[in-house]
């Protein structure tokens, strides 16, 4: 991939943007209404997207200074959801991801091949945890997504045939 900071770069940055809108538009009900009883509702992606901005930040860190990191349990190590509204969520994560991307401005090729530690997944790179970056940025934001279009398919009659692939069922 050519040029991947500058990518990387650019799908983080749209991000803070779209919680932003989402948390200003849609109302309360629908932003904690979760799917299923075993999914996340559409803040608590945007509280683990909070959560795991730090732990991005630290990881930046760790392999600029060529540290070993542990891995991050979201279940044991994240934060709860309900202290917070959406929006100063999303306040919260835009200010943590302009530091963020301050962070990544300072990167330059070279460091894309730094080498350390994860704790469970054993050697990886800058690249490989700036590339899972991105994807866990776009992963949790369909996951918010598709939190947010549960009520609208229940409703939509005969038109769910189109649907099918985006309803979430109850796993048994």
């Amino acid at each position: 991939m050519e040029k991947l900071i500058e990518q990387i770069q650019a799908m983080l940055t749209i991000t803070p943007d779209r919680w932003h809108d989402l948390s200003q538009t849609l109302p309360a009900d629908l932003l904690v209404r979760r799917p299923a009883p075993s999914e996340w509702s559409a803040i608590e992606c945007l509280q683990h997207l909070v959560d795991t901005e730090h732990v991005f930040q630290f990881r930046v860190k760790c392999f600029l200074e060529n540290k070993d990191f542990p891995a991050f349990d979201p279940d044991s190590q994240g934060t709860k959801t309900g202290g917070q509204s959406a929006a100063e969520l999303a306040g919260e994560f835009k200010t943590l991801r302009l530091q963020s991307l301050k962070a990544i401005e300072t990167l330059v090729e070279a460091d894309l091949d730094r080498r350390v530690r994860h704790q469970e997944l054993g050697p990886v790179t800058l690249r490989e945890m700036l590339s899972e970056w991105a994807a866990h940025d776009l992963n949790h934001t369909v996951q918010a997504e598709r939190a947010l279009i549960q009520p609208f398919l229940l409703e939509c009659g005969p038109w769910i045939v189109y649907f099918k692939d985006h309803m979430i069922k109850e796993k048994s």
